[in-house]
């Protein structure tokens, strides 16, 4: 009889032990991304990550390649040419050294940039690789960043194209892709093929500047929805954020939440998918001036208590 009460003891002990452990990756999901590079009043690199309310800082944005195009690069008066950029590989690497992650962002309101075929998304891909993922002397220095973020705002060829090029060179050496679509679902804006392949390990949606899919006039009725569409149409593993704007006059068409509003009414609703990933914001700058980071930030990752839950009934039923 002793025997077998040890047992029962050593059986819920790993019981509690497994639980604990998944509570506790569980709880540690859920951060802030944010795009930075595109106003002077974002600050430096190393500003931006101290402030420790980020987990993703996607520089903003290489704005010209392919088809045949010589790739340039605009961070709005961060730096310039190639001697310039340079200058922010300390700034990457003290983001990474602190567990940061920095990935380049692709594309943006730029007009330059397009893929032509299969072959060039293939030397777009392997121009991103040996460049900014490879650990080899490129325009922001001898960096390995943490990953490619596709903020794509035209056309639609070729883009899954790049996914899978980039896809297969992450092999040896592992990177990170992310996606920042639009919030329409029907059909996705410029990524809908890209976002298909599940590829993505992140998607940060653009939950503004579109009136069908965006919160409004204290009604989150059309953002849940919304939010919904995409947490069930992407893969189980495709981390989703809701991306939202910094301060109103980030988004000109819409799409502002108040922070109170966010924690109050639209955080505890999101965070109960599976692939919640966290908060998207545009942007470094408009977050400077608002503070919305630091005042969302303890309520973006996910609640412990529903975990907590989770762990007693599993063993007391």
């Amino acid at each position: 009889m002793a025997s077998e009460r040890q047992a029962l003891i050593l059986i819920l002990l790993s019981l509690l032990t497994f639980f604990f452990t998944i509570m506790s990756s569980e709880a540690s999901t859920g951060g802030i991304a944010i795009y930075w590079g595109q106003n002077n009043g974002d600050g430096n690199l190393t500003t931006t990550c101290d402030t420790g309310n980020y987990e993703i800082v996607n520089l903003a944005f290489l704005t010209t390649f392919g088809c045949d195009r010589t790739p340039a690069w605009n961070f709005a008066g961060h730096c310039g040419d190639w001697s310039l950029c340079t200058k922010l590989q300390p700034e990457i690497e003290h983001c990474q050294n602190k567990g940061i992650k920095v990935f380049l962002s692709l594309g943006g309101a730029s007009e330059d940039y397009s893929l032509c075929s299969a072959e060039d998304a293939k030397n777009v891909a392997e121009y991103l690789y040996e460049h900014f993922l490879s650990g080899k002397l490129g325009p922001l220095g001898s960096v390995t960043l943490d990953g490619i973020d596709f903020d794509i705002e035209r056309t639609e060829n070729y883009w899954d194209d790049l996914a899978r090029e980039l896809d297969t060179l992450r092999q040896p050496k592992k990177f990170y892709l992310s996606a920042a679509p639009q919030c329409p679902t029907n059909p996705i804006y410029y990524l809908g093929k890209a976002i298909n392949t599940g590829l993505f390990d992140y998607i940060f949606v653009q939950f503004y500047n579109n009136a069908q899919c965006q919160y409004s006039d204290g009604n989150t009725a059309l953002l849940l929805e919304s939010w919904d569409d995409w947490t069930s149409l992407v893969l189980p593993n495709n981390s989703v954020f809701m991306g939202l704007p910094a301060a109103p006059d980030a988004a000109p068409s819409g799409g502002y939440i108040e922070p109170e509003k966010l924690i109050s009414d639209v955080l505890p609703y999101i965070k109960k998918a599976s692939n919640y990933g966290g908060i998207m914001l545009w942007d470094r700058f408009h977050d400077v001036q608002s503070n919305y980071s630091d005042k969302i930030k303890p309520y973006v990752p996910k609640d412990v208590l529903q975990f907590v839950t989770g762990v007693s009934d599993a063993i007391y039923i």
